[in-house]
């Protein structure tokens, strides 16, 4: 079915137009002018013929069979047109016209009708509200765009048209060669799913690109992202997703979380490239046009002028890349063919005078050399340099190895030739050399995506029928916030750790239990009512005898009976005074698109001010959990900083993974924090938690 929309053996265009300032002529226009070779039908009750083609008044004057149909019609009738389609027996339509739901609810509920029409005719719809489709290799142009993509690889879909004609004339303007184009407009039906899916089984793409606003189905985009990464990379430019879109939440975690947070973690779990910007899509569009990947991260560096190599070698060590030198074999070889002042250190500089044979002794030995995965080629178009045969150079040398070369021929006018060169031979060139290290590092990311072993998410036998219990009952009561009496006997249940703890009811209760666990102690209010048990006067720390602990129960008490007289009180928590260790915040969140999502971060400061967490939607694989941990930014402190001994930071990891197991086994829990989580040298206990569940079925 998908296929009708690129390979098409005839299109009629609903709504074709005699007026060249018509979308209906430039649609028609542009299936004639870049060569469709299928049958065109334009529909139009008022025209004799266009473009030297005969019109029909009506789809059901052809009687021959329709591939594709485009529509592009006010939008009031383009139900009608749906209705004569399914007549007809067409069953893929591109909906052009505008009209629905962006433009308000009168929109909202066309937008339902044709949507409805569409599913009882089985037609296959994209849009509406877009822009339209191209296949290079089928000279298919159904869209309203000045201008055709070169022919090439990479397949791109967008959820804006404007952003989609930029595309096609940066594509144009540099000579970029596509495979396919989608403008995906309001997605009534067909979407980025869709396209993921088609686009890792078709055989004239290997690059997929996107610009995306929303996800339609997010476990579904997740499943099919992934399936998709494991043989093509994904790009993507998503937007919409700043603090003024976040869901406001109730606990810390939900405060932290927000559509960035969900859609950034769904990137890194799918092995999805997410590009920070247009021109950073376009950038790493390009560092993917070379289709080779590097098997490590050995750079070598290449050039003819000392800063540009500088600033290449600064970037790479930024990034995370090794700059090795040449293995001894290789110095040996090159050494006696360079000048003396040449450094064949990496970067490798030929200095300034240096004519193509320079680079190609260094270039015909790097490709061989052990220590090299990849090479860049700075060219500075100095007095003396021949750029011309240089770059011809640089062609043969990518010709000759499977590793990724990538160039950056600096400059603009007198390089524009050389530049449109490799852009043929589909080397990848960039003006600037830290963008061209940038695009390596990314080159080396999606490589270790694709040699990742798949890890299953694993649950020990956790006493589920014990914890659904306790939840059955405590949703009977008509509560929905579990304060942490009741969710450390939840957690306890899934691996957790807290300190020891016992429930005074009178003065000499708590002086009898503080005794019993050691001085010195905790002491809290316990009551089903109060969740923020230090704004009322409910907590205690430091008590550090049997007097105190008497005294501490009946300030508690007092304090919780003059500012919450109606809570119910079930008596004082006396909690262990844990010593030492270092604080985390292990949490769990709810989000709109992919569902529930944990975080892990340090606490105090470094949740409260810097917001250094990281997110991962469930369930969270162990590897996942463990590059949850090391990806924040201060991480360092958790493996011993200053002389401080490391933590345990396995039994972070393990937290993590229990909570993924709780949520997955009860998907009711809304929103949970472990706060603070306290990391010993060996082991983890529990100081505080908190579990709000939906109002509804999860």
């Amino acid at each position: 079915m998908m296929d009708l929309f690129f390979n098409p053996n005839s299109i009629a265009v609903i709504g074709a137009s005699q007026n060249p300032k018509k979308i209906g002529h430039a649609i028609l226009n542009n299936l004639l002018r870049f060569g469709f070779e299928g049958k065109i039908y334009p529909i139009n009750p008022s025209a004799p013929e266009i473009l030297g083609f005969k019109t029909y008044s009506a789809l059901t004057e052809i009687r021959e069979d329709i591939g594709l149909a485009v529509i592009v019609i006010p939008a009031l009738r383009v139900p009608g047109a749906l209705v004569e389609c399914g007549t007809a027996g067409v069953k893929a339509a591109v909906i052009i016209s505008a009209g629905f739901k962006e433009s308000g609810l009168e929109g909202m509920r066309l937008e339902e009708d044709i949507k409805r029409i569409a599913k009882e005719n089985h037609i296959r719809t994209l849009g509406p509200n877009c822009l339209g489709v191209i296949n290079t290799s089928h000279h298919l142009n159904a869209t309203f765009a000045a201008g055709m993509l070169p022919e090439g690889r990479m397949s791109f879909f967008s959820q804006s048209g404007a952003l989609g004609i930029a595309v096609l004339d940066w594509a144009i303007g540099n000579k970029i060669g596509f495979s396919k184009f989608i403008s995906l407009g309001n997605k009534a039906d067909l979407n980025e799913i869709d396209f993921l899916d088609y686009f890792r089984k078709d055989p004239e793409t290997d690059v997929i690109l996107g610009y995306i606003e929303d996800v339609v189905i997010g476990r579904r985009f997740l499943e099919v992202a992934k399936e998709t990464t494991r043989t093509k990379p994904v790009i993507l430019l998503k937007a919409g997703g700043t603090e003024a879109g976040a869901r406001a939440a109730s606990s810390h975690t939900g405060a932290l979380a927000g559509s960035e947070a969900a859609f950034d973690a769904a990137f890194r779990q799918t092995g999805i490239i997410r590009a920070e910007g247009i021109e950073d899509l376009f950038d790493i569009a390009l560092s993917f046009s070379g289709r080779r990947l590097p098997s490590g991260r050995k750079l070598l560096i290449v050039t003819n002028a000392g800063g540009p190599g500088i600033i290449a070698a600064d970037a790479s060590e930024r990034l995370g890349l090794e700059l090795p030198m040449l293995s001894k074999e290789s110095v040996d070889a090159v050494r006696p063919l360079l000048p003396p002042n040449a450094s064949i250190y990496n970067p490798v500089d030929l200095i300034g005078d240096a004519p193509p044979e320079r680079y190609r002794v260094v270039l015909n030995q790097a490709i061989h050399d052990p220590h090299v995965d990849g090479l860049l080629v700075i060219v500075v178009p100095q007095a003396t340099t021949d750029v011309g045969q240089t770059t011809d150079l640089i062609i043969h040398t990518a010709e000759m190895t499977d590793r990724p070369v990538i160039a950056s021929l600096m400059g603009e006018a007198s390089v524009r030739g050389s530049i449109e060169k490799l852009e043929a031979n589909a080397i990848p060139n960039f003006s600037y050399p830290e963008i061209a290290v940038k695009g390596f590092r990314r080159l080396c990311d999606y490589f270790d995506w694709k040699n990742l072993d798949h890890e299953e998410t694993v649950c020990p036998r956790f006493d589920r029928r014990t914890v659904l219990d306790k939840i059955d009952n405590f949703l009977k009561t008509g509560r929905y916030q579990m304060g942490e009496d009741d969710g450390m006997e939840i957690l306890s249940q899934y691996g957790f750790a807290f300190p020891k703890r016992g429930l005074a009811v009178s003065s000499k209760e708590a002086s009898r239990i503080s005794a019993k666990i050691g001085f010195p102690v905790a002491m809290k209010i316990s009551s089903p009512d109060i969740l923020h048990k230090t704004d009322v006067g409910g907590v205690k720390l430091n008590i550090a005898s049997r007097g105190e602990a008497e005294d501490a129960f009946v300030e508690i008490t007092s304090n919780v009976r003059r500012l919450m007289p109606d809570a119910f009180i079930r008596g004082v928590m006396i909690y262990e005074m844990v010593r030492g260790g270092r604080e985390v915040i292990l949490g769990v969140t709810y989000d709109r698109t992919f569902g529930h999502m944990i975080m892990f971060g340090l606490g105090g400061i470094y949740v409260e001010v810097l917001k250094d967490v990281s997110f991962r939607i469930i369930p969270v694989t162990r590897r996942e959990a463990l590059s949850m941990i090391n990806e924040i930014r201060s991480s360092a402190l958790l493996r011993g900083a200053r002389g401080e001994k490391p933590v345990d930071t396995e039994a972070v990891v393990e937290g993590i993974l229990n909570l993924s197991c709780l949520i997955t086994d009860f998907p009711s829990i809304r929103e949970l924090d472990v706060n603070p989580l306290v990391v010993m040298e060996k082991g983890a206990i529990a100081l505080d938690t908190r579990i709000v569940f939906s109002r509804s079925p999860t």
